[in-house]
């Protein structure tokens, strides 16, 4: 099934916005953090399946809004919209200009669209967004409802990485699931953000590997990539991992080690010396839901990745985590909240999203049977998701790659590694 089949399957949208089921207030603003601004170029695009059942036939599009009010009224800057302060800041204005509902149909089922070949299948199950140009009227979020033809619907969750990480997107869909299943509200309120960053005044200086300064054009916030980028998902099961580990814990770091010395294989005149390392841990429920709390790193080869062993390789990535955060975060004025920084695929860029609760949204008791997570905004020399499964022992890493990558990472790891 190509793109435009997958295009032309999904039809009928129709479009709403939500707002909070309470008035704000006058002036409520939520600053953002440098390591916010950091990742501003980055978005975080979801989809949650979930197969026919009396629960999902038995929801109408009113049960799936009637509790983002409440879920809202918690989480209020979900509905703000981008302003500047007059140095030039961004921050979030909490005006309830409410988060944007897409209703849609697919002319096959289920089964038919996941038996798809190509991974791109999500992406028309998704709104793909961005902030800008025109910051005032962009919405930070965006749902869509996509009901197949047997009956099942895709959950499409399209999450401004500026807002928070991972661990902060799952955690908040999550949060509106519990108020759909009739679950208690939080009791402690969210908190705003009173920009407690540990750097000090600005003072240029140079920039840490794990992030790369970029221009932008027209206050338009997506990274301009060279070339043309894909997905590709691989489910990593704990068979194959046995024969990769040959007894060894499975570990994330042998896991990248194992993608990047694949893909050091492939990339002909390319050494692959440099990658960045980030990861995402667990947070708590509501009053720190919103933050950008990932940790970065980066591993630096003497020689190519291609004539380092595995197991050394991994060993390199646990030698050198030496937190890059508060270096990173150095490098944002504290008043004009520039300059722009690419964080994701600046480097070959490694994340560990082991930590996240992925599967944690439920519809009145049932789990979707399979969630895409991808990110978008990558650079051009792209970025390898390692994502959890239902199946603890198991892994989905997905791969956002230049295109013409992804056939020969395929043939890489299926043909030495016995991965498809």
């Amino acid at each position: 099934m190509g793109v435009e089949q997958e295009k032309s399957a999904v039809y009928g949208h129709m479009f709403s916005t939500v707002v909070p089921g309470d008035v704000t207030g006058e002036a409520v603003v939520h600053e953002l953090a440098d390591m916010d601004l950091v990742t501003k170029l980055h978005y975080l695009r979801a989809v949650y399946y979930f197969s026919q059942s009396e629960v999902v036939d038995g929801l109408a599009i009113t049960d799936l809004k009637r509790p983002m009010f409440p879920w809202l009224n918690v989480l209020y800057p979900l509905a703000g919209r981008i302003r500047r302060a007059e140095a030039g800041r961004p921050f979030i204005k909490c005006n309830d200009c409410g988060l944007r509902i897409v209703e849609a149909s697919c002319s096959k089922t289920l089964e038919e669209w996941l038996d798809a070949e190509d991974d791109p299948r999500w992406g028309s199950l998704v709104p793909e967004k961005i902030l800008g140009p025109e910051l005032p009227f962009s919405p930070l979020v965006y749902i869509q409802f996509t009901r197949f033809k047997c009956g099942g619907m895709a959950i499409g969750y399209s999450w401004s990485h500026v807002l928070g990480d991972a661990a902060s997107a799952t955690n908040c869909i999550n949060l509106w699931g519990d108020f759909l299943n009739g679950n208690d509200p939080p009791t402690k309120p969210f908190q705003l953000s009173n920009m407690q960053n540990t750097a000090q005044d600005y003072a240029p200086q140079k920039a840490p590997a794990s992030v790369k300064q970029v221009e932008i054009a027209n206050d338009c916030w997506l990274f301009p990539n060279a070339c043309k980028m894909a997905t590709h998902s691989f489910k990593v099961t704990e068979t194959e991992l046995d024969k990769v580990q040959k007894g060894q814990k499975l570990q994330f770091e042998l896991i990248a080690a194992l993608f990047w010395l694949c893909l050091s294989r492939i990339q002909s005149g390319k050494e692959l010396k440099l990658a960045t390392i980030c990861r995402h841990g667990t947070q708590a429920k509501c009053s720190d839901m919103l933050s950008n709390n990932i940790r970065t790193s980066t591993v630096k080869l003497d020689s190519s990745a291609a004539s380092v062993g595995l197991f050394r390789l991994a060993n390199l990535i646990v030698e050198q985590d030496m937190d890059e955060l508060e270096s990173v975060e150095q490098l944002v004025d504290r008043n004009s909240g520039k300059p722009d920084f690419l964080l994701y695929g600046a480097n070959l860029t490694f994340v560990d999203m082991r930590g996240i609760n992925l599967f944690g949204l439920e519809l009145k008791g049932q789990k979707p049977v399979k969630v895409d997570l991808s990110i978008d905004g990558v650079g051009d020399e792209g970025a390898v998701l390692v994502l959890p499964c239902p199946q603890r022992s198991d892994v989905t890493v997905m791969v956002i790659l230049p295109e013409d990558q992804i056939p020969k990472l395929r043939r890489v790891l299926d043909s030495e590694f016995g991965i498809a």
